[in-house]
């Protein structure tokens, strides 16, 4: 199996290639490992131990950050070195002064594997939630570096749960510890014999709550929206704005309303705005415009819309009719209620949510409209649904606390 899976690697890297000369995201991929040897060659410290975070992209890195941003508060002595496999993370956080150093991964091939630990050496290793790579594993391994999981989930559904899945169980084997987010992930990871397993929950809710602790204060949006109450939709898509755009051009309430979109290209943007029949305007044009003079604000920047769910009364996450769920935490850490979409199935915090009424699913306008209209119209019922949010996220901080307490016995 192993020899399967490095021809496979191989000839997926080959292909790859072809395929970034039609792709802007492949040929990120592609050519932004080009020069990571010479990247870790000059970057690496020869002097201070290395300790080595890998992520999957962007949502894996904030998953992963309080535990980072920890390290190089206690850790003063020792580099940090963060990896990316997606360029979707790598990207968007490759300038970011959290870690030391921030590269790409070079694809799981036995070559780059063994050449990257050999650079790196690093003297503990960290992978966040899902990332289960053979090659580079079985370096660590072999050099008896200390190497945590940490946030994992695992399901039934999962490869190494199969019948058909020992060769990647036996990677399973390389990690020091598991520090899983449920009890039904150490039941699984028990049923492969593997006991070095602890509950911590998920870092995610740490690094949430630490929103509460910045400066959140955006003055546009102050302006923007005076004393009425307003409605923020995050990381939108098509289908999700074209169900609120209809309540918009509808409703009778008195509502101000946001649009932070997940694309802000100039089409997609222009195309939103012109559908909306009440005054709208774009955060690029709030410079020589006066923002309380408009009901409607669409953010065609990023970067901005964790402190715009600060002045959310109610939020809508998106992605729940299109590609995926986006980040219901950071709304849900103020305190108010959250809407979404239909699809939200294998999101765990939307699931609990959901299933604790402070997160409403909605599956078509009619839907969306109900639960709007009734949270706007019953105080009781809005405060109520608000703090089961509150309540669910504070209950489950101290992962981080309990990594670092397992690290100090290793450093």
């Amino acid at each position: 199996m192993h020899f399967i899976y490095n021809c496979s690697v191989y000839i997926a890297g080959f292909f790859l290639k072809i395929l970034a000369l039609f792709s802007p995201k492949l040929k990120l991929f592609v050519t932004g490992r080009k020069h990571v040897f010479n990247t870790l060659n000059a970057g690496v410290s020869k002097e201070a131990p290395v300790i080595w975070i890998h992520t999957a992209s962007l949502g894996e890195f904030e998953q992963g950050l309080p535990v980072i941003e920890a390290l190089k508060e206690q850790y003063i002595n020792y580099q940090i070195l963060v990896t990316f496999f997606s360029p979707s993370g790598y990207e968007v956080k490759k300038n970011a002064t959290a870690a030391d150093l921030i590269t790409y991964l070079p694809i799981d091939t036995k070559h780059n594997a063994a050449e990257f630990i050999k650079i790196v050496h690093p003297a503990l290793v960290i992978f966040v939630k899902y990332e289960i790579w053979p090659n580079y594993l079985k370096e660590l391994e072999k050099g008896k570096i200390p190497t945590l999981l940490i946030s994992a989930i695992f399901s039934k559904r999962q490869i190494f749960f199969k019948g058909y899945g020992s060769f990647m169980r036996k990677s399973l084997s390389a990690f020091s510890h598991f520090f899983v987010q449920d009890q039904n992930s150490k039941d699984l990871l028990r049923s492969l014999d593997l006991e070095n397993s602890t509950i911590s929950g998920d870092t995610r809710f740490d690094r949430v709550l630490k929103i509460l602790e910045q400066d959140n204060t955006l003055d546009f949006m102050e302006k923007f929206k005076q004393d009425q109450h307003c409605f923020v939709a995050g990381s939108s898509w098509p289908e999700d704005e074209a169900i609120i755009v209809d309540y918009i051009n509808t409703t009778n309430a008195s509502l101000k309303f946001v649009f932070a979109p997940h694309t802000i290209k100039k089409e997609a943007i222009q195309k939103l705005a012109s559908s909306i029949q009440k005054r709208t305007i774009l955060y690029s044009e709030l410079a020589h415009k006066n923002p309380s003079d408009y009901e409607v604000l669409i953010i065609d920047t990023i970067g901005i819309l964790t402190k715009v769910y600060r002045y959310a009364d109610v939020a809508y996450v998106g992605g729940g009719f299109a590609t995926g769920l986006h980040n219901t935490l950071e709304p849900a850490v103020f305190g108010i209620p959250v809407l979404i979409g239909p699809k939200y199935a294998g999101f765990k915090e939307a699931e609990d949510l959901v299933t604790l009424k402070g997160v409403i699913s909605i599956s078509d306008q009619k839907s969306f409209t109900l639960a709007l209209d009734q949270l706007i119209s019953s105080p009781k019922y809005y405060e109520e649904t608000g703090k089961i949010n509150t309540r669910y996220i504070t209950e489950r901080k101290g992962a981080t606390g309990l990594i670092m307490d397992y690290i100090k016995t290793l450093l």
